[in-house]
């Protein structure tokens, strides 16, 4: 979930990464009674993410910035459409510019081809998801523009779930226990309410994972025939997530095996920021 406190700390940290010591730029050549008012206006045709990053970009530079949204996050858009209205003192719209541009334009690359995707899956039930390949520090970021998208997250830190990969495995069966075995002893140290996910990379490990009464299984990089055998095997004895190398070309026929989710880290790790500008006006006060 993108709070408001998170949007503060993350929009604070890249103002002062962008002008530690200040605009040396307008804060010398602009008047300081020069006011301004720009519009964000669409270059592409997109799905619009981070409205609120935006506009805290602005109003953490000055508060006396006040920016007006004229589309939702989620919002589709199309060339020339103007997405936001900013007014206010020259000097700190033109030091936020950056800023807010790089938030907007990340963040609604991301729901444009999370939206590309989630169109290509949409005749079955399969939802897209995200994973944790996202940018150090923008995670929430990120995973909302997924979802203002028409995607899902995936779970959001190592802290919220048990997702056993074939390391864990390894590990927890070099004492000489089953895989199942060692499951099941995972499982009944956790809360009732924690969900586990058991990732594997062969049609004969379904059996045994399963039988440790796990949520979901991951069937990583399996062939088309092999996802369809897995979904026919598994029988709704656990939701089926299915991973590795998914990309546009192929997440239709993916997602017609019958998987239940598709995880997806080309939404995040490989997304193009939209072209967005913020064309600006910028006035004097009458000397009268």
């Amino acid at each position: 979930m993108l709070t408001r406190a998170t949007i503060e700390r993350v929009v604070a940290a890249a103002l002062a990464e962008d002008a530690p010591w200040g605009d040396l730029t307008s804060e010398t050549l602009l008047p300081a009674e020069a006011s301004a008012r720009a519009e964000l206006v669409a270059r592409e045709p997109g799905v619009f993410s981070g409205g609120d990053v935006f506009a805290a970009a602005f109003a953490l530079t000055d508060p006396a910035i006040e920016v007006e949204l004229h589309v939702a996050d989620g919002a589709r858009f199309d060339v020339g459409d103007v997405l936001a209205t900013v007014e206010g003192p020259a000097r700190a719209v033109l030091t936020a510019e950056r800023v807010a541009l790089n938030f907007a334009q990340r963040m609604s690359g991301i729901a444009t081809l999370t939206a590309r995707y989630v169109a290509e899956v949409a005749h079955t039930g399969a939802r897209i998801a995200d994973t944790r390949k996202t940018t150090p520090g923008l995670r929430a970021f990120e995973r909302h523009a997924v979802v203002c998208g028409g995607g899902h997250n995936h779970r959001f830190s190592l802290s919220d779930a048990v997702m056993a990969k074939d390391n864990h495995l390894a590990v927890l069966t070099a004492a000489g226990l089953s895989v199942t075995q060692a499951l099941q002893g995972t499982i009944a140290r956790l809360p009732h309410t924690t969900h586990v996910e058991v990732e594997v990379d062969r049609i004969d490990q379904i059996e045994a994972v399963l039988a440790a009464g796990i949520g979901t299984i991951m069937l990583d990089n399996f062939s088309l025939e092999d996802l369809r055998r897995g979904v026919e095997q598994v029988a709704g004895r656990a939701m089926v997530d299915a991973s590795g190398g998914v990309t546009l070309d192929t997440v239709r026929a993916i997602a017609e095996t019958g998987v239940d989710v598709i995880s997806v880290g080309a939404l995040t790790h490989a997304a193009r920021g939209i072209d967005l500008g913020l064309d600006m006006h910028v006035g004097m006060p009458d000397a009268r």
